[in-house]
């Protein structure tokens, strides 16, 4: 089976995902202008997430480029993959609400656990391709392959590492997360250059 319409989907679902975290930014209150202000964390919240399901995005489409067929095991992957990122806009809406409240603790710890399982399956969609090069493409380049491996296996941990810390220090969590989203962010535009590099043999 070909990869085309396992990509449609993905990218689908990754769109819809991204959508719909705008429909959690609301402003209410008199005068607006002061609401306006007063909403700030709906609007950081929107962002970290933004970028976070960008970033998976990306990612996605790094580990399709060196994906040649998958079979039904590396299909069901994906959909739990994607039906873990089709629900962050839910724990984005609860970090937002709770940012002043005492129900923070659980909204990040579901903000958090949300990531660390989406970052898990991520990592099975991978390593289950990449194991004994499963589903590469022949001509796979080894230091991309490598490199996609060694980005993803902290995933896991560093989200946990995060989430742990919402018991107690729940706002520190949420500023963790934010930093792990720029650094993702940055990581993956560093890395895409240089297997961009790598494959037309540029130091």
């Amino acid at each position: 089976m070909t990869t085309a319409r396992l990509e449609t989907f993905s990218d689908g679902v990754f769109a819809i995902a991204a959508t719909l975290l705008i429909l959690n930014v609301s402003v209410t209150g008199d005068p607006l202008g002061k609401a306006l202000v007063h909403g700030w964390p709906s609007y950081v919240a929107y962002a970290v997430s933004f970028l976070t399901i960008g970033i998976m995005w990306v990612n996605h489409h790094g580990v399709f480029s060196q994906i040649d067929k998958v079979d039904r095991t590396f299909l069901m992957i994906n959909v739990v993959f994607l039906m873990l990122v089709a629900f962050v806009p839910f724990p984005t809406k609860l970090v937002a609400e709770n940012i002043r409240g005492p129900g923070l603790e659980a909204a990040a710890l579901t903000y958090g656990f949300t990531l660390t399982l989406t970052a898990i399956a991520y990592n099975a969609l991978w390593f289950y391709a990449a194991r004994g090069r499963r589903l590469l493409r022949a001509d796979a380049d080894a230091k991309t392959v490598t490199g996609i491996s060694r980005s993803f296996l902290p995933g896991p941990w560093i989200y946990l590492t995060a989430t742990l810390f919402a018991f107690g220090w729940p706002k520190l969590s949420i500023v963790l997360f934010a930093l792990i989203a720029f650094f993702y962010m940055l990581e993956s535009a560093l890395f895409g250059r240089r297997a961009m590099n790598a494959s037309e043999g540029t130091p």
